[in-house]
């Protein structure tokens, strides 16, 4: 499939501007004190490397509701309190030091 400069262009300009809307929704949602008080957010991929686990696993866990997670423009995130939580209750010690060390304690 061909695909001209013109349209490569508009493309790109559209990924842009979803990028940046992402962006905006992030730092609303983090500049929001009763949402974020000053609690990080992680996303599939930090689950993902902490835990061990595929991204499945942990669309169970959310499907479980035993893993509580938000919506930003169709990308799931956790509070790092919440995960901390998580592990602390269903993981050993040393998963919770690596979590500590890597995204700080409470």
């Amino acid at each position: 499939m061909y695909v001209d400069n013109y349209e490569f262009k508009d493309w790109m300009q559209k990924l842009l501007d979803k990028l940046d809307e992402v962006g905006k929704d992030v730092k609303s949602l983090q500049a929001n004190p009763e949402v974020m008080p000053n609690d990080k957010l992680l996303d599939n991929q930090d689950l993902c490397l902490l835990f061990k686990v595929s991204t499945r696993t942990l669309q169970r866990l959310r499907s479980k509701k035993l893993l509580p997670f938000m919506m930003i423009s169709g990308k799931a995130y956790y509070r790092a309190s919440d995960v901390r939580e998580f592990i602390k209750e269903r993981f050993d010690v040393g998963t919770l030091r690596k979590f500590e060390k890597e995204h700080g304690s409470e």
